[in-house]
Order: C-alpha cells, then structure tokens, then sequence
C-alpha cells in the first residue's frame, strides 16, 4: 500500500488529485490546470465572438464568471478531458446508452473518473487489484471484484456521474508491484474529516483534563501523597510501640531472673570454708541449669502473650518454678525430680 501514491485533499484541488490519483505520480499542478482552464476560457469566447462582438450574447457572456475554474480551485470536466488528452486518455460516459450497448463488465476496465457536484476521485487498477483513491480518504481503499459493480452502482444511486478512463495508462511502480503481490486490508481507511475530528476531541480532552489539573493546583496529587505519608507515620509508631514493649519485657525478664537468682542463693544452705564436696557442687550445678531452663521457658511465654497480662503470669510462674527448683535441690533431689517440680509449677 505504501507504493500507491495517493494525494489527500488541500482546499478544493480534487480536480488536480484525482487527475494525479490517476497517473499515479504529481503529473498537473493547480498553475497548469488553470493554464488549461483559461485556454478552454478563450475558445469559448472566439465562438462567441463568432456570433458579433456587439451582440447582446457576447456581452453577457463576457461579464459570466469563468465556467471552467473559479477561485477556490474547482476545475470543470473540460479542464480534465483536455489534461488527459494529454496523455493519450479520453472519458467516456459510464452510464451512457452508447457504453451501455457495448456490455464490458467494469472489472475488465483500468480506471473511472468520478463526479458529484464538485467533488473529482478515482477508482483504479493496480497490478489485480482495485482502489478508490478519493483523496477525502486517509489512504487507498481497496476494493474486491466482487464489490466493484456493486460499489459503481452506488454511487450512481447516490447521483454519482462516472467516466470511464480509455487509452494507455503511464507505467507506475505500484502497478508493477502489485502484478506480483496482492495486498490485504485489515481497516478501511477513515474520512480526512472524521480523523481531524477525533483528533480535535482528543485535544480538547487533553485541554479539559490540564484545565481541571490547574483548577485543582495539584491538590488531589497533593491528597495522595498525604495520605500515603499517614498510612506511613502509623506504621512507624505501630512499630515504636512494639519495640518499646518488647524493651519493657526484656527489662522485666532480666529484673525476674535477677530476683529469682537470690532467691535461690538465700535457700540453698552454705557450707563453711572455701572447699565443696563433689556432692555440693553436684547440686548446685543442677539448681543452675534447671533455673536456666525455666527462665527460658518463661521468655518464650512472653513473646507469645505479647500482653502485660500474659508478662504477669510468667513473671509469677517463674518464680514458682524457680522456687520449686531450689526446694528440689535442696533436698537433695536428682535432675529429673527438679525437671518434674519445675514443669508441675508452670501447668
């Protein structure tokens, strides 16, 4: 599709487009087709002359408009006949008796030149394919075999006239291209109105949405964030808070360990001088041990309570079972017999 070459509408230059859709390549310019308008103009005006110059004819006729170019860039279909000549072409009537009688099936043609009021387009063959390359559309759109007669006879409903291009048309890369390859459309191609409009609508969007962002002053971004910041100073003190407990557990823990370690050494009797029997130093390193297993015992409890009401009950198992522990002892009682006092004081 990239090989065809297709001009898109500039004012009123459909003459000049289609006449160039046609030839595939920028073969007239609005300065020679105006040229051939102002010739066409003089013939014109030599017959009349022809009638007298003083006649009333011929002076209404000079003070008529010209009848094959105006200003806005409309040329008549005398101006593209004669262009065509040019190049060998001629127009031939579509729905005429003559051409009618004649009963070619219009895929068998090259090319129609079509006319409504004053808007000029062109429907061509390129390699197996057909195209309207009305220059109102955004790009080439191709047309099946099967929907050609049926697409001309549309636009004859809609009060189309349709001119069928005789002659040799000049050689052109699309058309080379296209005799080897066939391409596919997946999208028809837009008007070049409806694509201006959606892209005003998307401006004005656009428009809208940077007016109400000024209007706001960034205050909803401004929110956002706001709120962000907040859900993220109470994480913060959340977590304060619960490393400050667990500071606080930590201090009871050691002040009850602390506590407990006398207990214990006030219970279990000393023996006078500096030297133990293998006996006593048996026992208390028993009392030690033990004493160190419960108060481990007693930190996990707190980790898990993770309340001031579970700390209490800790706090108040451990010292029974410290006190347990050292009673144990100091009767004299074995590892297991401490360890049986120590888990009956924690149920």
């Amino acid at each position: 599709m990239e090989s065809i070459f297709h001009e898109k509408q500039e004012g009123s230059l459909c003459a000049q487009h289609c006449l160039n859709n046609l030839l595939q390549g920028e073969y007239f310019s609005p300065v020679e087709l105006s040229s051939i308008a102002h010739q066409l103009d003089e013939e014109e005006r030599m017959r009349m002359a022809e009638g007298g110059v003083t006649s009333e004819d011929y002076r209404t006729f000079l003070q008529q408009p010209s009848g094959n170019m105006d200003d806005s860039g409309f040329f008549s279909i005398q101006v593209i006949s004669n262009a065509l000549k040019v190049w060998g072409l001629e127009l031939i009537l579509f729905n005429s008796p003559e051409y009618q009688r004649l009963g070619i099936d219009p895929i068998n043609e090259r090319s129609f030149i079509c006319n409504y009021k004053e808007h000029w387009f062109t429907v061509r063959k390129l390699g197996k394919q057909w195209f309207n390359l009305n220059s109102l559309l955004t790009g080439p759109e191709l047309i099946s075999d099967t929907y050609l007669a049926l697409f001309l006879a549309q636009l004859q409903q809609e009060g189309y006239s349709i001119f069928v291009v005789k002659g040799e048309l000049p050689d052109c890369e699309a058309d080379q291209l296209l005799q080897m390859i066939r391409v596919q459309q997946m999208h028809r191609p837009k008007l070049i109105g409806e694509e201006l409009a959606q892209l005003k609508e998307q401006r004005v969007q656009k428009t809208d949405l940077e007016r109400v962002l000024e209007g706001n002053d960034g205050s909803g971004m401004l929110d956002e964030d706001e709120e962000d910041l907040q859900r993220a100073l109470a994480l913060s003190r959340q977590q304060i808070d619960m490393e400050d407990e667990e500071a606080d557990l930590r201090r009871a823990i050691q002040l009850s360990m602390q506590g407990s370690s006398r207990n214990i050494s006030q219970d279990i009797p000393q023996t006078s001088g500096t030297h133990l029997t293998s006996e006593e130093l048996r026992k208390r390193r028993e009392a030690y041990f033990e004493n160190v297993i419960t108060f481990e015992r007693c930190q996990n409890g707190f980790k898990i309570g993770n309340s001031f009401l579970a700390f209490h009950e800790f706090k108040a198992a451990a010292a029974a079972a410290a006190a347990a522990a050292a009673a144990a002892a100091a009767a004299g009682g074995s590892t297991r017999t401490a360890f049986t006092a120590m888990r009956k004081a924690n149920h």
